[in-house]
């Protein structure tokens, strides 16, 4: 189990390197954060969680991280000593947001109490 979450956290390292340095696709741009990777025990699938900062359209930069994902694949490879390289499938991680959002509402709360 140690050794399969450290597999995770090597990719994971990986992964930001690559999406951040390497892949030049025009589609992948913003601020681009790898949050947590999660690979199936058979190392078939790595489901990958991205954090998209700066951006509107979320979905395009997914979009265009699927089209890359062979190239992160080759790279990944490289980068990684694994039995199987697993297919990427990429996640928009919205637990930042909602982080924010939820700060925004304490606050206001602290706010409208303070008033009364």
């Amino acid at each position: 189990m140690i050794r399969h979450e450290r597999l995770e956290q090597d990719v994971k390292v990986a992964l930001s390197k690559i999406i951040s340095y390497e892949v030049k696709d025009p589609g992948v741009d913003g601020m681009i954060s790898v949050t947590d990777v999660k690979i199936t025990p058979d190392q078939k699938y790595a489901k990958v969680y991205v954090s998209i900062f700066g951006k509107k359209n979320k979905d395009s930069v997914i979009n265009s991280l699927k089209k890359a994902s062979g190239y992160i694949k080759k790279e990944l490879a490289q980068k990684v000593s694994m039995r199987n390289i697993p297919e990427i499938i990429f996640e928009i991680d919205n637990s930042m947001e909602y982080g924010e959002h939820m700060d925004r509402v304490i606050k206001d709360i602290v706010n409208k109490d303070k008033n009364n």
